[in-house]
């Protein structure tokens, strides 16, 4: 597998997807490799944790600057085709019977190790630029970074979306045949997470993620003016790091709510975990998401938990009354909802219990390994029939 991010490099929901799943694998016995770059140059030397193999590619010459992001990440993928596939490889002599890519930002590198392994390429798109923009590219980066999704949609042998609303876009936008876009959703360890029989709730409203500006955290900024006269004591945690935070910091201080709102960065899983088992309720704000890792982070935790009511978040909740939406945007309608849980025990241990049931059922690692297995092995056989 290739994935940009990988802990303890991880910015979003694909690096803990990634480490979820390889995990996933390797217990069922599989021989698992991840490829994904290094943080630091000490990073580059490669790691085992449990069975996974994890080595990791040194993309700091030549030097690019960030700004030129696309050039940054062909040059990334070259470095890990390097890591690969030189004659001093660490992998030499070891070949695979599937590469698994995650996300445009390697597909190039994924797509030209299946091609020299002779193996079939498979390809889980967390996300789209087309999306990201609501349909409407900018020209620019965005629209080359179409142009690369397009082109790795024909190549990959399988396409692999966390949810129906993804799928759908897969097909519609790349004009692809609907058998190529399997549906799998995202996964979780409930073990790590679980606090559902917690009873010591505080009117804590917690948040997290990537900070930028399609999470909507803006929006949950502006809810707390209006919750600040309707639930006494309510304080609210927006944990991340992103390039909105500036931003995020000024509306926060222009809406006055500083006292209410603490934007600490990054967390640690415990301190995270720690935080959302006494959250009484968590609120995903988000403008666009294709799935919504976070959500499952927080259905798992115990904690009452609130949507938008777009994408991927919505077909994650809606039907299954193990958390509740509010319009995307719309802060007044966020405010109604978090007074509603945060007022009513019963409701809120409603959603928590029917939480705890969903995650168990539907997002546990090993259901969703051994879906992945299958399309492995569904395409491993078309492969073999076509040659």
């Amino acid at each position: 597998m290739l994935s940009w991010d990988f802990p303890p490099r991880e910015t979003g929901g694909t690096g803990a997807h990634v480490y979820g799943l390889s995990r996933a694998l390797a217990d069922a016995g599989h021989d698992v490799v991840v490829l994904t770059i290094a943080d630091r140059a000490a990073d580059a030397a490669g790691e085992r944790s449990d069975r996974v193999r994890v080595e990791r590619a040194a993309v700091d010459l030549p030097h690019i600057p960030a700004e030129r992001y696309l050039a940054l990440t062909a040059s990334a993928d070259h470095s890990l085709v390097q890591l690969a596939l030189d004659a001093d490889s660490p992998l030499a002599g070891w070949q695979p019977d599937v590469v698994h890519g995650h996300d445009w930002k390697v597909g190039w590198a994924a797509d030209t190790l299946a091609r020299h392994h002779g193996v079939p390429f498979v390809l889980t798109m967390h996300g789209t630029e087309r999306v990201r923009h609501g349909g409407n590219l900018p020209i620019g980066e965005p629209t080359d970074v179409n142009s690369i999704e397009w082109w790795l949609a024909f190549r990959a042998d399988r396409l692999i979306a966390s949810t129906r609303f993804m799928v759908d876009q897969l097909v519609t936008g790349f004009e692809l045949a609907p058998d190529q876009v399997i549906c799998i959703p995202n996964g979780i360890d409930p073990q790590l997470w679980d606090g559902h029989d917690r009873g010591d709730r505080e009117p804590l409203i917690v948040s997290w993620g990537r900070v930028q500006y399609e999470k909507g955290f803006q929006v949950l900024a502006r809810a707390m003016t209006t919750l600040r006269a309707q639930v006494s004591n309510v304080s609210c945690v927006i944990a991340g790091r992103g390039s909105y935070l500036p931003e995020l910091q000024t509306q926060i201080d222009v809406e006055g709510v500083s006292d209410l709102i603490a934007l600490p960065g990054f967390l640690g899983d415990n301190e995270l975990r720690s935080l959302v088992h006494r959250a009484g309720c968590v609120v995903i704000p988000s403008l666009y998401e294709p799935f919504g890792v976070v959500a499952l982070e927080a259905l798992a935790a115990g904690a009452p938990l609130i949507v938008a009511r777009t994408g991927g978040l919505a077909e994650l909740i809606v039907d299954t009354d193990a958390g509740l939406t509010f319009e995307p945007g719309n802060p007044d309608d966020l405010a109604r909802i978090v007074k509603m849980v945060l007022g009513d025990s019963a409701l809120a241990q409603r959603l928590t219990s029917n939480a705890r049931h969903l995650i168990q059922s539907m997002y546990a690692w090993d259901a969703v390994a051994s879906s992945i297995v299958e399309v492995y092995a569904e395409a491993i056989s078309s492969r073999r029939v076509a040659t």
